[in-house]
């Protein structure tokens, strides 16, 4: 009767306080039937289900279970241990067991304290309390043990450390203060709470020697750590006295220190040198470890102490600067050598002499040559080894494609593929719809009824009268219109109707090419409307490429006979043609009676579509800044035109292009276009660029991924093509970015990298200021080590003369780094050449870091 009694309690939700009037007798009867009877909800229920009402589980295990052990194991069930209002739980917890003895609660209290989880913390959880730690943190306190040591219970505290202050209760303040800083997984509460321990310091509850010692204890054990960000913000906000600074401490930690704690050990050292005064000792090692950092900013925080130096600081100076000889920064070098110059009188012992004349082994000869003036003779460098390039390593090959669909049930099975299917996949359900009705019309639409009633008809309104970009546009709504044309030609007539007045109104909004697909779908549309069949679509491609096999297309013909094609369906698969064809297929097309039959017969003689009349070079595109403010901003344009007259008005359309204002040449979806004219990259690349003008340029919202499908196809690639692949490395996703990589990796394995157009294409773009050599330099260095150093070192050297400064001129920025990676791609392609102008740039007086970087490319290629 009792169980009975809790356990419709439980299944109420715990409404109220857990019955108070049980005996001992029943609570032990509860504690048997609990456990069993929890493990029969889980069954039925779930884990997750039980976990959303744990509280009355929890209340009812702490009531009755008899032993501390117990009742530890309970709270602490995965399906129990996270209630959803966790102060509210530790309250009731508390009160059903403050009859418990006192040594019994003492040992809960370690109990609870010891297994409190880490774990990630859920936003809710930082305003309401953490699971677990309310309950073993009150039974502690009011206990009065001293917790035992857990990281998980010193992160919790922390969590909760401003709401329990708030409350006026800090009596664990003291021993956690001393805790939190050899405890793991502190970083993120303490990061809330630096201000509220810095005011306790202020105000005299915390002493502040022991937050400073802590930090500075936290330096040496874990300054390499991420994560060491909040004790440094602790630090800064305390700011310790120079009286107060452990030195020594910092210093030993600077050379491994994260970026954070670099900063604040290097800041600290200079101050405490500027007030105080650093030992020479001291100097040395601080000087030594900022010099050894990889960061420049650190190298040069070093040369400057270096450069203020007093003479008895000369030999820890020294040891520094051999550090910076190695630098792979020639300006650091540079400098470290006119200060190595400017110390050498003062060098106290022929260690540190040799320590130099060592290190400067590894310096170019003009510096090597200004070392050995006043050290003394410098050993010849070891040889330079070429870094190494890897092998070309990348997928060129595209996927399957689908196999062919001669049944209603594989019809149906395609239209349920998911919305993301791609565009082979869409072209083979369209040709099947085709197909299919034309075979037996009634069989088709009893077959497709039931998933028309399904997935189309219950749209109604919303997606057939009430059109819009996507529905209009987007090949997933069109095959769903393309049913309903079969099955409910009338509710598709009206869809048809409202979506052509959308089309009038919004259809200047979507590129050319945009249109392609959507405008076949949409003839498709209206022949199944009509009632009207063909025997076949010409348009089906049947390579993953998008390319229609010039003998399939002449039996497709053969197969309609006298129909006429649909005549974008007819255009399209004019442009799918490869761009060679058998003079057999010729001839055989060359019988063909119809119209479309004697066209195609023609167009195969031709030798189909002449690649139209381009150039390639920066304008300006028109940015809408604000709804009363333009601007222009250099961007790589394409202007293209048909090489011959008379052309189909749709092809001719697809063969012209002059840049177009901000919007106008954006596309969000430009998956398609590859498989429109897949013998024709360029002109595809044409529209590409014109898109990445503004998509990538402005937003970075397009679809960079398009670029390696693109260059795949066949046809020439020249200008345009670099161009839309360089300017796609001005995406700010590094995705996009990697995408450009790819697609100029598999030019370089089909060879089909013209290095020539990508150079001219780069110099364009930098000195536009179209694209940043910050962005393209680290690509070209990861294509160079990837295989194909040679055709890096070639795009390069056509390049370089282009982008090297004249006298006066100001440098590009980031060009060094560009001629770094030009240093390496020379030396893995073995390079041995002349670049025009920069014998000269190498030349110049001066340290500047391009002046220095072309001296060492100017050597590496001598």
């Amino acid at each position: 009767m009792t169980w009975q009694r809790v356990r419709e309690w439980i299944e109420l939700g715990g409404p109220g306080p857990f019955p108070a009037d049980l005996t001992e007798a029943d609570r032990k009867a509860v504690a048997a039937e609990l456990p069993g009877y929890l493990a029969g909800r889980l069954r039925v229920e779930g884990r997750w289900a039980i976990a959303e009402n744990a509280h009355p589980f929890r209340l009812a295990g702490a009531a009755c279970l008899s032993g501390a052990a117990q009742v530890a194991a309970w709270l602490d069930r995965r399906e129990l241990r996270e209630p959803g209002q966790p102060e509210a739980d530790a309250a009731r917890i508390l009160a059903v067991l403050r009859d418990r003895k006192e040594e019994w609660r003492r040992d809960l209290a370690y109990r609870l304290v010891v297994g409190l989880r880490a774990g990630r913390v859920r936003s809710w959880q930082t305003q309401i309390g953490r699971p677990g730690f309310d309950l073993a943190a009150t039974l502690a306190i009011e206990t009065g043990i001293e917790p035992p040591e857990n990281d998980a219970f010193v992160v919790g505290w922390l969590w909760h450390l401003p709401r329990r202050l708030h409350a006026g209760d800090d009596a664990l303040l003291d021993v956690m203060v001393a805790r939190l800083f050899q405890a793991e997984g502190v970083a993120a509460p303490l990061a809330q709470v630096v201000d509220v321990l810095a005011d306790l310091a202020s105000g005299g509850r915390i002493e502040r020697r022991v937050l400073i010692d802590g930090c500075t204890a936290r330096f040496l054990t874990h300054g390499q750590d991420r994560d060491i960000e909040p004790f440094v913000r602790l630090w800064n906000r305390l700011q310790p006295t120079p009286a107060e600074v452990f030195v020594l401490d910092l210093a030993r930690a600077l050379p491994v220190a994260a970026a954070p704690l670099a900063v604040l050990a290097a800041d600290e050292l200079r101050r405490y040198d500027e007030t105080v005064g650093l030992t020479c000792d001291l100097f040395a090692e601080t000087v030594g470890a900022l010099a050894f950092r990889p960061e420049r900013k650190h190298v040069t925080t070093a040369l400057r102490l270096i450069a203020e130096a007093t003479p008895e600081r000369a030999d820890g100076a020294l040891a520094a600067l051999a550090l910076v000889f190695g630098h792979d920064d020639h300006t650091l070098r540079a400098r470290a050598v006119r200060l190595a110059r400017k110390l050498a009188p003062h060098a106290s012992t022929p260690a540190t002499s040799e320590t130099i004349r060592e290190a400067a082994s590894a310096l170019p000869w003009d510096l090597r040559t200004q070392i050995a003036a006043v050290y003394g003779e410098v050993a010849a460098p070891l040889p330079v080894e070429s870094p190494v390039p890897g092998t070309l390593d990348i997928t060129i090959s595209l996927p399957e494609m689908p196999p062919p669909i001669v049944s209603p049930a594989q019809l149906i099975a395609a239209l349920d593929s998911p919305p993301s299917f791609r565009p082979q996949d869409v072209e083979e359900v369209m040709g099947a719809l085709v197909d299919l009705t034309h075979r037996d019309r009634a069989a088709t639409v009893e077959a497709l009824r039931p998933w028309w009633l399904e997935n189309c008809k219950g749209y109604g309104d919303r997606l057939f009268n009430l059109p819009s970009s996507f529905t209009v546009f987007n090949p997933y709504f069109l095959l769903r219109h393309c049913v309903s044309a079969v099955v409910s030609p009338e509710q598709s007539v009206e869809a048809s109707r409202e979506n052509a007045g959308y089309l009038r109104e919004n259809g200047r909004y979507h590129t050319e090419l945009d249109h392609v697909f959507p405008d076949r779908m949409r003839e498709v549309i209206a022949l199944l409307e009509s009632g009207r069949t063909l025997p076949a679509l010409l348009a089906t491609p049947t390579t993953p490429t998008g390319q229609v096999d010039a003998a399939t297309l002449v039996t497709r013909l053969e197969r309609l006979g006298d129909h006429e094609p649909l005549p974008l369906d007819f255009d399209q698969a004019l442009l799918r043609l490869p761009r060679s064809v058998d003079p057999e297929v010729v001839a055989r097309a060359g019988k063909l009676t119809s119209p479309a039959g004697r066209r195609l017969a023609a167009w195969l003689r031709d030798g189909g579509l002449a690649d139209p009349i381009m150039e390639c070079g920066i304008d300006a595109v028109i940015r809408v800044v604000s709804y009363e403010t333009y601007r222009r901003i250099p961007a790589m344009h394409a202007h293209m035109r048909p090489a011959v007259p008379d052309l189909p008005a749709p092809i001719a359309g697809l063969c012209s292009l002059a840049p177009k204002e901000y919007w106008a040449g954006l596309s969000d979806d430009m998956t398609w276009w590859p498989s429109i004219m897949p013998s024709h990259r360029e002109v595809i690349a044409a529209h590409v660029l014109e898109c990445f003008a503004v998509g990538v340029v402005l937003a970075s919202r397009t679809r960079v991924g398009v670029l390696t499908t693109l260059v795949q196809g066949d046809g020439p690639v020249g200008r345009v093509t670099a161009s839309a692949i360089l300017t796609a490395f001005g995406d700010r996703r590094t995705e996009g970015r990697a995408s450009a990589v790819d697609a100029m990796k598999i030019l370089a394995k089909r060879g089909e990298f013209d290095a020539a157009d990508f150079g001219w294409a780069l110099a364009e773009l930098v000195r536009a200021g179209a694209v940043k050599l910050a962005r393209v330099t680290p690509a070209l260095e990861d294509l160079a080590f990837s295989g194909a150093h040679r055709e890096t070192w070639a795009l390069l050297a056509e390049a370089i003369p282009a982008l090297l400064p004249k006298e006066g001129e100001r440098p590009p920025t980031g060009l060094a780094d560009l001629l770094k990676v030009a240093v390496k791609a020379a030396l893995m392609a073995g390079a041995r050449t002349e670049i025009p102008g920069l014998a000269e740039a190498a030349a110049r007086k001066g340290g500047s870091r391009v002046t220095l970087e072309a001296r060492v490319l100017l050597d590496a290629i001598s």
